[in-house]
């Protein structure tokens, strides 16, 4: 079986450990989020990126759910000794090692693809990894009187701050990193994890080919939003920018038919089974809270029992 997924972070991460338990025989390639991506001190970070590797591959922080397990913290105390910033992204020791060794890679020369490549060396994930694109692409965040990145809206201000528009930069002059493009088309069926619509799902999209790619496959998307709320982060806030409202029925009808083919809600959304919006949509529910590994390989489980009766 072969499965590709698109991914962001936390939560797709989360779901991917599901995936491998519940298909432990499938070829799984993630396409991961690279809007995220940020310079800090010099360094190339990709926190979604990172976040499916450190999970997958073992080392992940599971009380934060990102950075590495059994951090610490020397090289930040000493930046900010020197008064260097900015100080609300906080890196660790053992993370600063892996975006040393990413941006050496970059400044060789290589692209982002082979240099997830190398760091997938050391975490063997057990997935095939890939950016979405070798291209810079970086999600700004249109305030009333500024722009910004949004690491910094979602890190430093907490997405207080009313958004005008959220916008991939870089987006529409991509290309899909290499193997992109293949392992969607050569796929039994796409995934969509309980990710961001709007800054991780959305990126990945909007680089020219993608989409449309998707769009030919069967494709089967797991709720982030439970109820009226987003299982975790800011999603609400997101959603509200490009006028979405906060619910499962409603996420759904912004992928849209032409997307997306079946969609997992929680059991307290099971009503949008009935919502006209979705009537080509075909919904399933059952318990979405990834509590651990078993409640994340059930959800797993139903995402592929309903991909593969769509593809019948």
């Amino acid at each position: 079986m072969r499965i590709t997924v698109l991914a962001g972070g936390v939560g797709a991460a989360r779901f991917l450990r599901g995936l491998k338990a519940a298909a432990p025989g499938a070829q799984i390639t993630v396409i991961g989020n690279t809007g995220d991506d940020i310079t800090l001190f010099g360094l190339r970070v990709c926190p979604d990126l990172d976040t499916v590797m450190y999970t997958l591959g073992g080392g992940i922080s599971e009380d934060q759910g990102w950075g590495r397990a059994d951090e610490t913290f020397t090289i930040r105390d000493e930046l900010r000794a020197y008064g260097a910033g900015p100080s609300w992204f906080t890196l660790g020791d053992r993370d600063f090692a892996t975006h040393i060794v990413r941006t050496q890679l970059l400044t060789e020369g290589k692209p982002l693809s082979e240099a997830t490549r190398v760091l997938c060396e050391r975490w063997q994930p057990g997935v095939r990894l890939l950016p979405m694109s070798d291209d810079t692409i970086e999600t700004h965040v249109v305030l009333e009187d500024s722009v910004i990145h949004f690491q910094e809206w979602w890190v430093r201000l907490h997405a207080p701050a009313p958004a005008k528009a959220i916008v991939p930069v870089g987006a529409a002059e991509a290309s899909p990193a290499p193997g992109v493009a293949e392992a969607i088309a050569g796929a039994d069926f796409v995934l969509f994890p309980p990710s961001n619509p709007v800054v991780s799902i959305g990126p990945i999209l909007a680089v020219p080919g993608i989409r449309e790619a998707v769009e030919a496959q069967t494709v089967v998307g797991v709720s982030g939003i439970i109820g009226s709320a987003p299982v975790r982060g800011m999603a609400d806030v997101c959603l509200a920018t490009i006028g979405v409202q906060t619910s499962a029925a409603a996420v759904a009808a912004h992928y849209g038919a032409d997307l997306i083919d079946g969609w997992l809600v929680d059991e307290q959304d099971k009503a949008a089974a009935d919502d006209p919006a979705l009537a080509d949509i075909a919904v399933r529910a059952l318990p979405l809270y990834m509590r651990d590994l078993p409640s994340a390989a059930a959800i797993a489980q139903g995402a592929i029992d309903l991909a593969l009766e769509l593809k019948r």
